[in-house]
């Protein structure tokens, strides 16, 4: 009876033992998968944390290269691409005129690169013959009964030969208004041309920028 009593007690010992084993597994089962998730959480926090500034100095490279981009000179090839492009159709409105106004307009610009043999020939504003030196001095306008030709500086200039017709008020821009059958007096027009070029040197007066071709 003893034996299996002790037989018994032995068998019970077992069951419990075995039992706490069963217990004790499930528990470090989900310690286990706990710490992995623990740290599956830290190391995308870490790789978040660590794409984070990559995304701010992309940011900020940004500006700096379109102040770059700015500040970059422009090439002299292409402003002489432009020059060209605006010679030609200076050109093509003398000749579409077909009368008065186009001479007159042909007898300005020679007197112009007479005058001013580095000029800068420009096309603006929809069809303006613009004429530059260290800036924009010069303008001509064929309108239908007349040829105006607007100097940017007129107000600051002597005009020896009087021949400012036109714009005499403003504080600014002064015009000479030839209508057909007016005579041309290059010596004058040429004296006031140069004054005019001498003004934008001596006033180092911003240069504008070209048309597009």
């Amino acid at each position: 009876m003893v034996g299996k009593k002790s037989t018994s007690a032995g068998k019970a010992s077992a069951e419990r033992t075995a039992s706490k084993k069963v217990a004790v597994k499930p528990v470090a089962a989900k310690k286990v998968v706990a710490k992995k998730v623990a740290v599956r959480k830290v190391a995308a926090k870490k790789v978040a944390a660590n794409k984070a500034p990559a995304r701010k100095v992309a940011a900020k490279k940004t500006p700096a290269k379109r102040v770059a981009a700015r500040a970059a000179p422009r090439k002299a090839g292409a402003e002489s691409v432009q020059t060209v492009s605006a010679a030609r159709r200076i050109d093509a409105r003398i000749e579409s005129l077909g009368d008065w106004r186009g001479e007159r307009l042909a007898e300005i610009r020679k007197l112009i690169h007479q005058v001013d043999p580095e000029v800068i020939e420009e096309w603006k504003w929809m069809g303006t013959p613009v004429w530059s030196h260290e800036g924009m001095y010069v303008l001509a306008n064929a309108h239908k009964d007349k040829v105006k030709l607007t100097f940017f500086h007129g107000a600051r200039l002597a005009d020896h030969g009087r021949l400012f017709n036109a714009g005499l008020g403003g504080n600014k821009w002064r015009a000479i208004d030839y209508r057909q059958g007016d005579k041309l007096d290059k010596g004058a027009l040429k004296a006031l041309l140069r004054e005019a070029v001498a003004f934008n040197t001596a006033n180092a007066v911003p240069r504008s920028k070209s048309s597009r071709a």
